[in-house]
C-alpha cells in the first residue's frame, strides 16, 4: 500500500464532500478527526479482542464478555458494542445517523474516563448524506487492514492538512513536522519526564514516541511520561485524540503556561520541547514576579561561577515592561527561561523561537548573556521562511544541554564555553510556492552536524554507510530497471516499423464523416515516418550501449564494496565514495536517455495515429498502442494516468537512478565538509563560537551572524536547484491564475453582449 496515495485520496475525497455542504473548514475538521480516531480505536480493539478472548474465563463454552480492564496495558481503548465502526456502518442514511455517530462519542468517554469530555460531538449540523459518505470513506479495505502506525500517520496528515486550511485558530496548533523532528533528532528525547508547555495537537510526544521506537527499540510508555500544557481547549482535546490514535498516553493539563507555573516540575524535567507562540505582550506582570530569581550582575562581571537560583522559572529577571499597561512587551524570553528552568540537572531542550528573539536587545539582552554565562546552551540553527503553514518568517530553534561537559573532551567542541551555531536557511526541500520543509536526509545531515560536534563521530560513519549502502541497493536494480525499461520500447520501435512497412495508403485515407476536411497522407509522409523510426531504434540501440557501460561500473563497484572489510572505517568510506561518484556522470546521462528514448518513441506513437491514421491501418494494434503510450509516459501524464496509479516502466526507471545520484550525493554533502569525520566549521552552514565571541557580537545568537558567507563554488548546488524548483512552481501558478482571470473576464464581455 502506498501510504502518501493513501493519504492523498482520503483527504481529496473528504474534502470534496466538504466542498459540497455548508460546512466551514473549521466547522468540519475536529469531526472528520473523530472520525478518524474512531476507526482507528476499533482497529486497534479488533486486534486486542482477538489477542485476549482465548485467555478470558469459560461460561458455557463461551468466553465471558470483554470489560474495560481487560484492555489496559494493551495501547487499546475498550469500545462498547455503540461504538463499532461496523456499527455507524449499518445504521440508515437519516435523521438518526447523526445521533448514532454522537452516541458512540458519549459511550466511548464513558467506558474511557482519560478520554472524558475529548472527542468531538458536533455531528448533529452535518447532512446525514454527507456524513454517511464521510464514514465510508475512512472504512475502505486499506484501511480495515491498516497495521502499525499507519493510521498515526494519516491523523497527523489531516492536521496538517487543516493547518493549512486555517481550520484550527490559524493553524496554531500545528506544528510542521520538519522542526518537530529536527529537535527530536537533536536533544534524542528517550527516557523520564518529557514536557511540552505549548504542546497544540501533541505533535512532539507522537515524535518522541517514534524516536523511541525507531531508534531505541522500545515502547514509549515504558521509557517516558509526557506532560502538557496548553491554554485552547480544542487544541488540549486534540492532543489527547492525537496521542490516544498513537497508542500513547500523557497528562493534558488545560491551563495557560505564563500564570500556571507546574512547580512539581520546575528543575525535574529531562527533556522540554515547544512551540510557543512568538512575540506575545500583555503578560501580566504583577501575576509572575514571584517566579523571579536571584541574580547577581557584579559577581558575574567579576568573573565569580553562579548558578540560576532552583526553583524560580524566570531565574534570569523580568523582561522589558510597557510603560503604560506594566505589562511584559514580548514574552519570548518569559519562555526562554521557561524551558531552561524546567530542566533537570542534565536535561536538554529543543523549542521554536521567532528569529528576533536571538538578538534583541535592552533586558531581553541581559537575560540572553545571563543564560548564555551558564554554558547551557547547546546550539542554535537558523531556519528559512515558509515552514509554516500560516505565517512565512523565518525562525530559529534553540537547543539547551545542562548536560554538557565543562570542558571539551578532544577533538569535540562541545564543551560549556561553546556554542553550535548552523545557519540552516539555505537547507530545505520545494513542498510548493508556499511550503518548504527539510527532507529526510537534510534532517540526517543537519543532525549529524550536531553529533560531531558532541563528540559521536561514530553516528556521523553510520549515517555515511547507511547512504553508500542504500546508493548501492539501487545500483543493484539498474539491470532490472533497464530491462524494464526496453520491453515497451522494442515493442513500440517494433509496432512503428511494422506500420511503416505495411500500411496502405488506401486504408489511411479512407473518408471518415468526421475528417473529411483532413489532408490525405502521402507516400513522402510514410517514408519520412520509417526514416525517423530508424532514427530512433539506432538512438536506442546506441543507449544501450550506454546503459551497458553503466551496468559494468556499478558492479564493479558493488564489487569492490562486497570485499570484507570496516564499513566504518574512515579511509573506506572515503574511498567506497570516490568510487560511487565516479558513477554520477554515467547515471545522469541514463537519465537523460532513457527520457530522451520514451518521449521520442512516445511521439512516434502519437505521430503515427494522429497525422498519419495509423488506427484506420489493418497493420496497426490500437490497444497495444494505447497500452504502450502509457507504460512510456511519466505517471503525471493526465491523459495516461493509470487506475491505480501505480508508476509507468519510465517513471521507475527514472526514480531508481536519481535515487541512487541522491545518495551518492548525500554522501558528498557530508565527506566534502566533514571530511576527516570530525567537526569543522564550514563557512556559510556552521560555526563553534565561544562565549567571548558571542560577547563581541553583542551577545547575539543569531547564527547568520557566525557562520558567514560559503566561499565554495558549488557548496549551494541543492539550495540553487530547490530555488529553481521553487521559481518554476511559482511560475506555474502564475499562469493558471492568469489562465483563471482571462476566463473570468471572457465570460464578462460575453455576459455583457
Amino acid at each position: 500500500m502506498n501510504l502518501e496515495k493513501l493519504e492523498r485520496d482520503l483527504w481529496d475525497a473528504a474534502d470534496k464532500l466538504r466542498a459540497n455542504s455548508k460546512l466551514t473548514a473549521a466547522q468540519y475538521a475536529m469531526p472528520v478527526l473523530g472520525l478518524i480516531f474512531l476507526r482507528h480505536a476499533y482497529n486497534r480493539f479488533l486486534a486486542v479482542k482477538m489477542k485476549i478472548e482465548p485467555t478470558l474465563p469459560q461460561r458455557n463454552g463461551k468466553p465471558r464478555e470483554l470489560v474495560p480492564g481487560d484492555f489496559i496495558g494493551e495501547a487499546a481503548i475498550y469500545l462498547p458494542p455503540t461504538a463499532y465502526y461496523d456499527h455507524l456502518l449499518a445504521q440508515p442514511e437519516g435523521p438518526e445517523l447523526p445521533e448514532a455517530v454522537v452516541t458512540a462519542m458519549e459511550h466511548i468517554e464513558l467506558y474511557n474516563p482519560t478520554l472524558a469530555g475529548i472527542l468531538p460531538k458536533a455531528y448533529r449540523g452535518f447532512e446525514p448524506r454527507l456524513l454517511a459518505d464521510l464514514i465510508k470513506t475512512f472504512n475502505s479495505d486499506h484501511l480495515k487492514n491498516a497495521a502499525g502506525d499507519v493510521f498515526g500517520k494519516i491523523y497527523e496528515y489531516f492536521l496538517n492538512k487543516f493547518a493549512q486550511t486555517g481550520a484550527q485558530e490559524g493553524g496554531e496548533f500545528f506544528t510542521p513536522p520538519s522542526l518537530v523532528r529536527l529537535i527530536v533528532n537533536v536533544i534524542e528525547p528517550d527516557h523520564g519526564l518529557v514536557f511540552d508547555p505549548a504542546c497544540g495537537s501533541g505533535g512532539m510526544f507522537v515524535q518522541t514516541g517514534h524516536f523511541i521506537e525507531l531508534q531505541r527499540h522500545a515502547q514509549p510508555h515504558q521509557r517516558v511520561v509526557f506532560h502538557g500544557q496548553e491554554k485552547a481547549e480544542t487544541n488540549a482535546h486534540l492532543a489527547r485524540m492525537n496521542l490516544a490514535v498513537h497508542g500513547l498516553e500523557g497528562d493534558i493539563r488545560i491551563a495557560n503556561s505564563f500564570y500556571d507555573e507546574q512547580p512539581e516540575l520546575i528543575n525535574r524535567c529531562d527533556f522540554v520541547m515547544a512551540n510557543p507562540p512568538f512575540n506575545v505582550d500583555g503578560v501580566n506582570t504583577d501575576q509572575i514576579k514571584a517566579q523571579v530569581g536571584q541574580w547577581d550582575d557584579e559577581a558575574e562581571a567579576a568573573g565569580t561561577p553562579q548558578m540560576p537560583e532552583a526553583g524560580k522559572r524566570l531565574p534570569f529577571g523580568l523582561p522589558s515592561t510597557n510603560a503604560k499597561t506594566k505589562a511584559i512587551s514580548n514574552a519570548n524570553s518569559l519562555w526562554l527561561q521557561y524551558f531552561y528552568a524546567y530542566l533537570n540537572a542534565t536535561g536538554r531542550a529543543g523549542f521554536v523561537m521567532a528569529s528576533s528573539a536571538s538578538d534583541a536587545g535592552n533586558k531581553d539582552r541581559d537575560i540572553r548573556r545571563r543564560l548564555i554565562s551558564t554554558g547551557h546552551v547547546d546550539a542554535m540553527v537558523a531556519i528559512g521562511p515558509k515552514f509554516f503553514y500560516t505565517r512565512s518568517l523565518p525562525c530559529t530553534l534553540w537547543f539547551f544541554d545542562k548536560g554538557k561537559p565543562a570542558q571539551a573532551i578532544a577533538p569535540a567542541c562541545n564543551s560549556h564555553d561553546r556554542v553550535l551555531m548552523i545557519d540552516a536557511r539555505n537547507v530545505y526541500h520545494v513542498e510548493s510556492a508556499r511550503h518548504h520543509r527539510f527532507t529526510d536526509e537534510q534532517l540526517a545531515n543537519l543532525t549529524a552536524i550536531v553529533w560531531l560536534h558532541r563528540g559521536e563521530d561514530h553516528k556521523f560513519r553510520e549515517l555515511v554507510a547507511s547512504y553508500q549502502t542504500t546508493a548501492r541497493k539501487h545500483l543493484a536494480e539498474l539491470e532490472s530497471i533497464f530491462a524494464q525499461h526496453r520491453a515497451p520500447l522494442t515493442a513500440a520501435l517494433t509496432l512503428a516499423e511494422h506500420f511503416a512497412d505495411n500500411a496502405s495508403l488506401v486504408d489511411l485515407n479512407r473518408k471518415r464523416k468526421d475528417d473529411d476536411e483532413q489532408s490525405p497522407v502521402t507516400a513522402n509522409q510514410l517514408n519520412e515516418f520509417a526514416s525517423q523510426v530508424q532514427q530512433a531504434i539506432v538512438a536506442a540501440n546506441d543507449n544501450d550501449d550506454e546503459f551497458a557501460a553503466l551496468l559494468k561500473a556499478a558492479n564493479q563497484e558493488r564489487a569492490a564494496a562486497a570485499r570484507p572489510h570496516d564499513a566504518l572505517a574512515l579511509s573506506e568510506q572515503i574511498a567506497a565514495q570516490a568510487r560511487l561518484e565516479t558513477l554520477t556522470d554515467k547515471l545522469r546521462a541514463a537519465i537523460k536517455a532513457i527520457e530522451a528514448d520514451h518521449k521520442s518513441c512516445g511521439r512516434l506513437l502519437e505521430n503515427a495515429e494522429k497525422a498519419l491514421r495509423a488506427r484506420q491501418s489493418a497493420s496497426w494494434d490500437n490497444k497495444q498502442a494505447r497500452d504502450l503510450r502509457r507504460a512510456l509516459a511519466p505517471t503525471d501524464d493526465v491523459w495516461l494516468k493509470t487506475h491505480d496509479d501505480q508508476p509507468t516502466p519510465h517513471d521507475a526507471a527514472l526514480d531508481t537512478l536519481k535515487t541512487a545520484l541522491h545518495f551518492i550525493a548525500q554522501g558528498h554533502w557530508l565527506l566534502h565538509r566533514f571530511p576527516e569525520a570530525r567537526y569543522a566549521d564550514v563557512a556559510g552552514l556552521c560555526k563553534s563560537v565561544t562565549r567571548a565571541e558571542i560577547e563581541k557580537a553583542d551577545w547575539s545568537l543569531t547564527p547568520g551572524r557566525y557562520a558567514g558567507v560559503s566561499t565554495e563554488p558549488d557548496a549551494d548546488e541543492e539550495a540553487n536547484s530547490e530555488r529553481l524548483k521553487e521559481i518554476t512552481i511559482e511560475l506555474r501558478e502564475l499562469e493558471q491564475q492568469s489562465a483563471q482571470l482571462s476566463g473570468a473576464v471572457l465570460a464578462m464581455l460575453e455576459a455583457a453582449q
